[in-house]
This record gives structure tokens, sequence and C-alpha cells, in this order.
């Protein structure tokens, strides 16, 4: 008789939480993907500077309707945010992409099976050819620019390593959003694809980062000491990040 007298629990407002709101501002909808986080203390909601994505962030116990008021209030906010987020780059024929720093034409070698490769055409101007059919270019151009950004750091963090005399365990080349690189307490580095599109002294700065954690795993004094002197233009490559990192994301 005892479970007839338990109190009953007010239905839970997290079930069936849409995977997305919509928030209307000036006319315009924008779309701004739900998530709940165990260890949010407030509502939050950004724009991820290298996906264009808005996200609301809530956490368990907080009503939606609450967290759609919060998200509502900022219309004006999300939508300036938006806006500052720069326009994608698909990986087309005639599209302009950064390689080493330096601006690309895409050129589709119709007819032809010839793999890609960065080359300069009759004026003299820099072009990465693709052959094959049109439809896959934007997967053979993202496969050979994964190709590059490979070769290139594994000689940077060779060169790290034998300097500083530690062995990384594992290279790893990603797509990440969050950071350029990391290095596990195994010693394992992954880097970003991405940094091939960078200058070559900022692909080398991530690479000596990460190596310096080899033997600093912190952000100490002397880890900072050790990777300006491993990559003496450290400062300079950390303001390039600072003033064009997001853009780099916005190719492919």
């Amino acid at each position: 008789m005892r479970s007839l007298f338990r109190r009953i629990k007010p239905p839970d407002d997290r079930t069936g939480d849409p995977d997305h709101i919509l928030v209307r501002h000036a006319g315009e909808d924008y779309r701004v993907r739900v998530k709940r986080r165990a260890g949010a203390r407030r509502i939050t909601l950004r724009v991820s500077g290298a996906t264009g994505e808005a996200i609301l962030t809530l956490p368990e116990r907080t009503p939606l309707a609450r967290a759609r008021q919060f998200a509502d209030a900022h219309g004006g906010w999300l939508a300036t945010r938006l806006e500052r987020v720069p326009e994608r780059v698909p990986l087309l024929p005639g599209a302009l992409v950064p390689l080493r720093g330096e601006l690309h034409r895409i050129v589709h070698l119709a007819g032809q099976r010839s793999p890609a490769a960065a080359g300069r055409d009759g004026d003299g101007a820099a072009i990465i050819s693709v052959g094959g059919e049109a439809a896959h270019v934007p997967r053979r151009l993202r496969d050979f620019l994964v190709r590059e950004a490979e070769r290139d750091l594994r000689a940077a963090v060779e060169r790290h390593t034998n300097t500083l005399g530690r062995k990384a365990s594992a290279v790893t080349i990603r797509d990440t959003t969050s950071r350029w690189g990391s290095c596990s307490a195994a010693g394992r580095l992954n880097f970003s694809w991405r940094l091939i599109l960078a200058p070559p002294f900022v692909l080398d700065y991530l690479a000596a980062h990460e190596v310096a954690h080899l033997k600093e795993m912190n952000h100490s004094v002397r880890f900072w000491r050790l990777t300006k002197a491993l990559c003496p233009r450290t400062d300079e490559a950390e303001a390039w990040l600072k003033r064009h990192g997001t853009a780099l994301h916005r190719y492919g």
C-alpha cells in the first residue's frame, strides 16, 4: 500500500528536446543547435568560428522554455555573429585555396587520371591541378591537402624531437575544430590538416608546440621557453593564428 502514497515526479521537460530551435530576428530565422551538458552551470549561446554553427548549451535541469527565451533575447547578437562567419569556399574548380600560405587556383584536368599536384600555369600563377571525374575533385583535392599536411608535419616533428631528444609515439592528422594540435600523456601528437593552408612558419610552430609537451605537459614558463627555443617565430605564429586561424576552416 505504501507505493500508493509515493510522490509522483513531474514530467521531465528534457524529454524530447529538439536537436535545434529557430531564433527569429529582423524577419530572419536562425537555426540553433540545442545541447544539454551535465557540467553546465548556466545557459550559453555561442557561434563556432570554425563551423559557423550556433549552439545553445543548457544545464541538465534547465527547462527548455527558459533556454528558448534566452536565445530569443539574444537574437540581435546571434545575427551579428553569424554575419561575421567567413563565407565557405568549396573545393571546386576555379576556387582559390591557400597552400602553405599562398593562394592556388583549383584546375580540373578533365579526361585525365593524373594525381593532384601543385604547380604553376603558363602565366606563372600558382595552381593545384586535379584529374579524374569532376564529381571527385573535392575529395581528391582534400586527400592531397591531407597528404601534404602529413608530410610537412612529420618532417617538422622529426626535426624538433631530434633537437629535444624525445620521441613521439605517433603522429596523427585529423580535421579538428577546437584545437590545432594536441599531445597525449602517451606521447601521441595530433594535428589539424588545415595547418597546410597556413604559412610554413605557422605549421612549424604548432609542431614545436606539441613536441615541447613531450617534456613539459603544461603551459608553464618552462614550456614556453622550450617552445620558443625550438621555434623562434612562436610569437609571430601565435599572432597569425589569432588573426587568420578561423578563416582556415572556411575551405572545404
